[in-house]
């Protein structure tokens, strides 16, 4: 497996990332997608894609390094998607490894992460990986 960060016009971006990215985030068109990326970009959005052996992207992380009272310093991750063909297969842990020796380097207290509270199966990788639920998350729609 390859694991790859990914520059802002890389092409691989939405050839290669977003038809995985989709998989969890399916309302996101290419145009929307280019304009995510372009607002998120400056806000510390930053995307990762891994490759199997036959260079296949099966993997998909969008995270960012968050300052808060909180943590203080933190690297959140946004999207953490396993196409459906790969799972099982070390594609999530390896992606978390990848995101985990990031935020380490950036001197980071923690890794993070919301999922959805459907997401049982995602929530049982997580507890394997050692995350534990530290918080509740809410939201309020506004439109």
């Amino acid at each position: 497996m390859k694991i790859i960060d990914l520059e802002p016009g890389d092409p691989r971006m939405t050839g290669d990332l977003l038809p995985v990215l989709r998989e969890l985030r399916p309302h996101l068109t290419e145009d929307l997608f280019r304009s995510v990326l372009s607002e998120g970009h400056p806000q510390g959005l930053r995307f990762t894609a891994a490759y199997d052996a036959d260079g296949v992207c099966v993997g998909a992380a969008g995270w960012r390094i968050v300052a808060n009272t909180y943590l203080v310093r933190k690297l959140y991750v946004d999207d953490l998607v396993t196409s459906a063909t790969a799972r099982s297969s070390g594609v999530g842990r390896a992606l978390l490894a990848h995101l985990e020796d990031h935020a380490r380097v950036a001197s980071c207290t923690a890794l993070a992460l919301d999922s959805g509270t459907q997401r049982t199966e995602a929530h049982r990788f997580y507890f394997r990986e050692r995350m534990s639920v530290t918080a509740f998350s809410f939201e309020k729609p506004l439109g």
